[in-house]
């Protein structure tokens, strides 16, 4: 099969609260405190990911994105993300 399957979501976005040391963003540095993350999937396969302060306008691109779609999936790779920024220290999209 080529592209994305158009059965499966395109796009996940969450809130969460990033840990001691946030995450790192390309544009602002660390960002901390409560953030909603987006992480969406590329026509080249990829997936991007975004954070903003919950409820700004702005969003900023954390660290390392885009990355490689994982074997796993667009929804593992968020929750992963998720998983990671709660922990804080300076959380990137890349490993």
């Amino acid at each position: 099969m080529n592209g994305p399957d158009p059965a499966q979501p395109q796009q996940f976005v969450d809130d969460v609260k990033a840990g001691p040391g946030g995450a790192m963003t390309d544009e602002v540095g660390v960002v901390t405190g409560e953030l909603t993350v987006s992480t969406t999937l590329r026509p080249d396969g990829r997936a991007e990911v975004a954070v903003q302060y919950t409820g700004a306008e702005e969003w900023y691109v954390l660290t390392g994105s885009p990355v490689p779609l994982p074997p796993t999936g667009l929804e593992a790779l968020h929750r992963s993300l998720l998983d990671r920024i709660s922990q804080g220290g300076g959380a990137q999209a890349g490993p």
